[in-house]
């Protein structure tokens, strides 16, 4: 699912993101990916998902060569990938229904697919009933679980959280976090971007923690908790 060997980024201003990183992810896992603030983890979702390319260092997603695949096939990528933002990034003017159907739309599925798979996925994450709702009609958690519903339908292979707790209280970030647990357990590959320490401690999952640019723990041999 996902390979990184010996990579590291430096931005054009000369900044060092990452120095080195090494780490897999594989099919059916769990996993966060946690450190403070400007410690590399959001360069590392980035690499992920097409967003930057690394300075030097081999990164594969689902298949892909990250170093050397084409801006015309960045689409295909996105399509065994779901994303998830801190800030929704949810179309105003569209309502749930509309919001979650746009993601079909972008990749080409016809109508028909749309009527039946949105429904089913907005079940899934709790949304029944909210169909005809804008996002300014919605508590926080709603719109969260829309974005969720949104990264589902076109059934990714895998789903990266950017700190998805990031403007909900305690108890909604609970129950957000079960929610992609369960996602998980149904099979898809689930990575949590957070600095969140005592959500991610609720949770009996891979920890790969992250400073300066570096890995500095990995639980791939066993459960770890964010220290």
């Amino acid at each position: 699912m996902i390979h990184l060997q010996d990579v590291s980024v430096v931005y054009p201003a000369g900044t060092h993101a990452l120095e080195g990183v090494s780490l897999d992810v594989n099919a059916g896992e769990f996993v966060f990916l946690v450190g403070p603030s400007g410690s590399g983890k959001t360069t590392m979702m980035k690499l992920m998902t097409g967003e930057v390319r690394p300075t030097s260092g081999t990164v594969q997603v689902n298949g892909f060569d990250m170093a050397r695949v084409k801006r015309r096939n960045l689409p295909k990528l996105r399509r065994t990938l779901g994303v998830i933002f801190q800030d929704f990034r949810l179309i105003d003017n569209k309502n749930v229904f509309e919001n979650v159907a746009f993601a079909m739309r972008v990749v080409g599925a016809k109508t028909k697919d749309i009527k039946e798979r949105v429904p089913h996925v907005l079940e899934l994450v709790g949304l029944k009933g909210r169909e005809k709702r804008l996002p300014q009609e919605l508590s926080g958690g709603e719109q969260q679980r829309v974005a969720i519903a949104r990264a589902l339908v076109n059934a990714p292979d895998m789903i990266i959280a950017d700190e998805p707790t990031g403007n909900l209280d305690p108890v909604k970030s609970l129950d957000l976090m079960m929610l992609l647990e369960r996602i998980n357990e149904m099979g898809t590959t689930v990575v949590v971007v957070t600095h969140e320490k005592e959500l991610v401690n609720a949770f009996s999952k891979r920890v790969v923690s992250i400073e300066e640019g570096r890995i500095i723990s990995d639980g791939s041999d066993g459960y770890y908790a964010y220290e």
